[in-house]
This record gives structure tokens, C-alpha cells and sequence, in this order.
């Protein structure tokens, strides 16, 4: 039987974090709107743009339960919340279903205003089948009153620019590493975060997390030692090659090591090797291995 991989942190789900570190400039946009709605009504569509791990899904959800009051509605549309054809949640899903968009607009139509505000929370609007997003796309055309949509986004071009024209868009920043410290400090105290880490996230926190909660950061550091270190053989790296190969989100890693020492000619050929790695079943160590092979000869 296969041992269970410790969890080495735990961090909070973006709907129970309170915690808001970075992004002051864009709450201070929202509040400037949404405390002067008397006079200028708000737009009823924010859309929440920038890198994966930075604080998005955070953001909303501070924006969400203020709005709301826990006196309106709250919809949450998310791969948690994921229902198929039955109306049963299906966790494993990749995509956010047609069916979770419907239920949510029949469940609006139900619900009784009382004069109060409803929020449409939509983590993320990347994860919309076309289907999902343009049942999405017939409620943005003519917004309910008093409703507020907030759209997390990881990529704006993978939204349909159909949707895209009926949101304020909101581009959000990598973190700075001040705010990356603090955060590492709130939620891994008395764990050490090299300079080298704090550098490879690219502003991301929730980066830092899956590296951390992973064991990655340490075998990424052995996968730097190794290629900077000159008297390291085919037997070295293979074995770190096993190691990386051993979780899918650990792949990755080598595009990063690819970053790090500036070899941009390698990347798309490491990335297209690592996407064949399912497509093709190829076995991944061996394909992980010949990537840090090919690094290694171009140091």
C-alpha cells in the first residue's frame, strides 16, 4: 500500500480567509465606487484579473460578504460546487458545468431581494465550459438589479471577449515580497522561505503554498545544486528526475529551473514534453529526466 503523503500545511479556503495582504489600490477602486453608488450607480460586473495565487478569490470574498451583509444572497459558482446532469455535486470535474449556471440563475429567480444585495461570485470564470460561460454571458446582458457580479479571471484571453465587454476589468498585481513575507510569516511561522523561493513564485503566494504543502521548494533547491554542480552524473539527476515525476504538480519545476538559468530555447520543447507525459503516457521520470539532461548541457 502507497504511504500517504503528510500534509505538511494546512492554509484556508479563500471564502474563510480574512486575511487581504497586497491589493490596496484595488480595493480602494471598489470602495471609491461602491460608497458613491447613491449618486453614480456601480457597475454590476467587476472582473478580478491577474496570476493564479496572488489573492483574487480572497479579494472577492471580502468584497462579497461586505456587499451582501449576510442579510442579501450569496451565490458561489466554483469546481467545489460543481454539479452534473442529476444535480449532484461532481468534485472531480476540471470544468465548471452548464448545470452549476442554471441552478444558480433558477435559485436567483427564487430568491426574494427585501431591498438587500445579491452577489454573483464566479472563482473562475476560466473554468466555464463555453456552455457554463455563455449561460453567463445571457445574465450579464441585462444584470438583475441590485446585483453584483464578481468574475476571478487567471487569463483574460481565455475570456470570451463577448463577457469581457460587459465587466469592469480589474488587473491585479503579482504580490510584492514584503507582502510575500508577511503572508509567509502569518501562515507558515517558524518555517524557513530561501530568497530563491520567494524569487520562483513570481508574486504568487498560493505558488509558495503548493511548493511548501508539497515538499517541492526542497527538491527544487537539490535540482539547482545538482545542475550547478559540475561533478554530477546521469545517477544524480535521475534520481531527482523520480522524485518530481512522483506528483504532476511537481513538473512544473523544471520549467522553473529553465527560468532560472535563462534558456528560453528550451522551454518550449520541456513544456511540450511535459504535457505528452499524459497525452502520450510517456513514463515521467524518464521524461523528466532527459529535460534536466538537456539544462545540464546548456550550463
Amino acid at each position: 500500500m502507497a504511504k500517504k503523503k503528510e500534509v505538511l500545511f494546512e492554509f484556508p479556503n479563500p471564502m474563510d480567509n480574512d486575511c487581504l495582504i497586497g491589493h490596496q489600490d484595488t480595493l480602494k477602486t471598489f470602495m471609491d465606487a461602491w460608497n458613491a453608488r447613491d449618486e453614480h450607480p456601480i457597475h454590476p460586473v467587476w472582473m478580478l484579473c491577474g496570476p493564479r495565487g496572488i489573492g483574487k478569490a480572497t479579494f472577492a470574498y471580502k468584497i462579497a460578504k461586505m456587499v451582501y451583509g449576510n442579510v442579501g444572497d450569496f451565490f458561489i459558482i466554483d469546481l467545489a460546487h460543481n454539479l452534473d446532469d442529476r444535480g449532484n455535486i461532481k468534485s472531480d470535474a476540471k470544468m465548471i458545468s452548464v448545470n452549476t449556471v442554471r441552478a444558480m440563475i433558477d435559485r436567483m429567480q427564487m430568491s426574494s431581494m427585501s431591498g438587500k444585495w445579491r452577489v454573483v461570485l464566479i472563482d473562475a470564470v476560466d473554468e466555464l465550459t463555453v456552455a457554463a460561460e455563455n449561460a453567463i454571458l445571457k445574465l450579464l446582458e441585462e444584470p438583475p438589479q441590485q446585483t453584483l457580479f464578481l468574475l476571478v479571471t487567471h487569463q483574460l484571453s481565455n475570456v470570451l471577449p463577448t463577457v469581457r465587454s460587459r465587466a469592469r476589468v480589474e488587473k491585479m498585481h503579482p504580490l510584492t515580497l514584503s507582502e510575500l513575507r508577511e503572508l509567509c510569516t502569518k501562515f507558515m511561522p517558524d518555517t524557513d522561505i530561501s530568497s530563491e523561493i520567494l524569487k520562483l513564485s513570481n508574486g504568487s503566494f498560493g505558488k509558495i503554498a503548493n511548493l511548501k504543502s508539497s515538499g517541492g521548494d526542497i527538491i527544487y533547491d537539490e535540482l539547482l545544486t545538482a545542475l550547478n554542480n559540475k561533478h554530477s552524473n546521469a545517477s544524480d539527476l535521475m534520481n531527482i528526475a523520480v522524485k518530481i515525476s512522483s506528483d504532476m504538480a511537481l513538473y512544473g519545476i523544471v520549467l522553473d529551473a529553465i527560468a532560472y538559468f535563462n534558456l528560453a530555447d528550451l522551454y518550449p520543447m520541456a513544456s511540450n514534453a511535459i504535457a505528452d507525459i499524459n497525452k502520450l503516457n510517456l513514463k515521467a521520470d524518464i521524461t523528466i529526466f532527459k529535460i534536466i539532461n538537456e539544462i545540464k548541457k546548456c550550463l
